[in-house]
């Protein structure tokens, strides 16, 4: 499984992406998955990317959590969560893209 977090220079959230994706890691039993982090700087990158806003956690060259219509943008990013909107997504949510990309093999 290839994990990646996308995220524009100085993202406020590339912190707590990053740490959540480490604990739904730990939590979906994945313990020695890794992932990087790259940065996304301008739009042509984005359009390249399929990158809709910072931060964006991509599983195999997917992104589990795109809300239909978005566009590629160099932006910031609000996830939808059960606690509300999020800088990003829950370790819950997280998990579950996880085990579902896991468990069919690689994509979600």
């Amino acid at each position: 499984m290839e994990l990646e977090v996308l995220v524009v220079p100085g993202c406020p959230h590339q912190r707590l992406a990053e740490n959540r994706l480490r604990q739904a890691l730990q939590g979906a039993g994945l313990v020695g998955a890794g992932f990087t982090t790259r940065v996304i700087a301008d739009q042509a990158e984005a359009e390249r990317s399929g990158f809709t806003g910072s931060p964006t956690i991509l599983i195999d060259g997917r992104d589990p959590f795109a809300e239909p219509g978005a566009s590629p943008s160099v932006a910031c990013r609000i996830y939808r969560t059960p606690s509300g909107p999020d800088g990003a997504p829950e370790v819950d949510q997280l998990r579950r893209a996880l085990q579902a990309a896991d468990d069919t093999g690689g994509g979600v």
